[in-house]
């Protein structure tokens, strides 16, 4: 693990959608406020390409992109605030929101962390790389190894769903290309944390961490979770 925590199953009812496409719209429009324009704008590039997978419409995207660009009569006020603490049994957790009040959200995230313990700022991330991460899925026979050299990736590891590819941060989008002109099918790409030192936790105490992040991620304005468990 080490990196993005996602909740198993998510996708499967109606309420994860709803919030999959919550979290899409707001990278939406915190992207776009350098720049409408995808070609230019990196950042709202990728952010393009999640709201697309999870489904949103041609119509919501045009308008989130204007919204977050200044362009209607709308003001938006997100702004990224992060979190860092430890969960049950001292998991290292980082966590990202997207608030437009930064006192519900804070009062929010502290009310999670009862359960473990909210850190100052650096008392976790320091045990984190800061990276490019795509989770991407390879045509028959092609060699993950040779295509992240080739592509300009750092590092990569196996994953269920394919392989992960690593990246400096500001190589993340032209590693991505570079990988979809290889003939890669990118499913994600996104600067995560990823954990240096992943702590083991024993099974019987899995589901009360499980129960901790599930809790978490169910907040309206929790974006994204990156959890330094093995």
């Amino acid at each position: 693990m080490g990196a993005q925590w996602k909740q198993k199953g998510r996708e499967a009812n109606s309420k994860a959608k709803a919030k999959l496409l919550s979290k899409a719209a707001k990278e939406v429009l915190i992207a776009a406020k350098s720049g409408a324009d995808p070609t230019s704008n990196a950042r709202l590039r990728l952010a393009i390409e999640f709201a697309k997978k999870v489904n949103m419409t041609k119509e919501t995207l045009e308008r989130v992109i204007k919204k977050g660009a200044g362009l209607l009569d709308e003001t938006v006020n997100y702004e990224l605030v992060t979190y860092e603490g430890f969960g049950p049994h001292r998991v290292p957790v980082i966590v990202e929101c997207l608030t437009d009040n930064r006192t519900r959200t804070a009062s929010n995230v502290r009310q999670h962390f009862r359960s473990g313990q909210l850190a100052a700022t650096g008392a976790v991330s320091w045990d984190f790389d800061r990276l490019g991460a795509i989770e991407a899925r390879g045509p028959a026979g092609a060699d993950a190894e040779t295509v992240a050299i080739e592509a300009g990736a750092s590092d990569l590891e196996a994953t269920d769903e394919g392989v992960t590819f690593y990246t400096a941060p500001a190589d993340l989008d032209l590693v991505r290309k570079a990988l979809e002109t290889a003939g890669w099918t990118v499913e994600t790409a996104a600067l995560v944390w990823k954990a240096k030192n992943p702590v083991t936790v024993a099974p019987e105490h899995r589901p009360e961490v499980d129960e901790f992040l599930s809790e978490m991620d169910e907040d309206d304005d929790v974006q994204t979770l990156f959890v330094g468990m093995a």
